[in-house]
């Protein structure tokens, strides 16, 4: 049976294990996640540019409160030449997996928590922009129905989302509820076993 996967809304707090988490991506999968390889101040820079009070940012956290996973959804005013949609904006996704967390389904669910929010905040697009040799954000597009378009070795891909409903703004607050108890648990028990660790050494 698959591990359940909680996905948490991240927030300032968060940021110093954001950064660890994409300082750890490996060169190609920094490729993947940013359209190219980026050194590290780059790195550094992005993460501290992300604005928390504008963009929404999930994270999964592992048993031992590692952060695996991050999905950064930024908004943009609507483009005039933008015939897709006539809302005021517009949000793109993009999404990285630690590699010691992959084939459980985390890209997805990072996915699902994305389009639900942007449902819930009247928002009917959802835009993936990556390699087109990037397969596992290929496969998440093809599995949400996504409209792919192909253009010299780059993909945009696009999701219309309907409108918000009551299902749909319980469903998002249950499962950041139920995320939020698990971090808190995840970050007790962390606290617990550094301050047990601490005491033991001591004697």
């Amino acid at each position: 049976m698959s591990p359940l996967v909680l996905v948490k809304e991240l927030r300032e707090r968060d940021r110093r294990r954001m950064l660890r988490h994409f300082l750890d991506l490996e060169n190609s999968d920094r490729l993947l996640r940013f359209g190219t390889v980026l050194p590290d101040q780059q790195v550094i820079s992005y993460v501290n540019r992300i604005d928390f009070s504008r963009d929404m940012v999930f994270g999964v956290y592992n048993r031992l409160f590692k952060l695996v996973a991050v999905g950064h959804l930024a908004f943009a005013p609507r483009e005039e030449k933008n015939s897709v949609t006539e809302k005021d904006r517009v949000a793109e996704f993009g999404l990285s997996v630690s590699k010691s967390a992959r084939g459980m389904g985390m890209g997805s669910r990072l996915f699902e928590r994305a389009a639900i929010h942007c449902r819930n905040n009247d928002i009917d697009t959802l835009y993936m922009h990556c390699l087109a040799s990037n397969k596992t954000m290929m496969h998440i597009a093809k599995k949400a129905g996504m409209e792919i378009h192909r253009d010299y070795g780059e993909a945009d891909a696009y999701l219309k989302l309907l409108p918000a409903d009551p299902a749909s703004m319980l469903q998002e607050a249950l499962h950041e509820q139920i995320a939020v108890l698990d971090y808190t648990y995840k970050a007790n028990k962390r606290i617990a076993s550094k301050w047990l660790d601490r005491l033991f050494r001591r004697k």
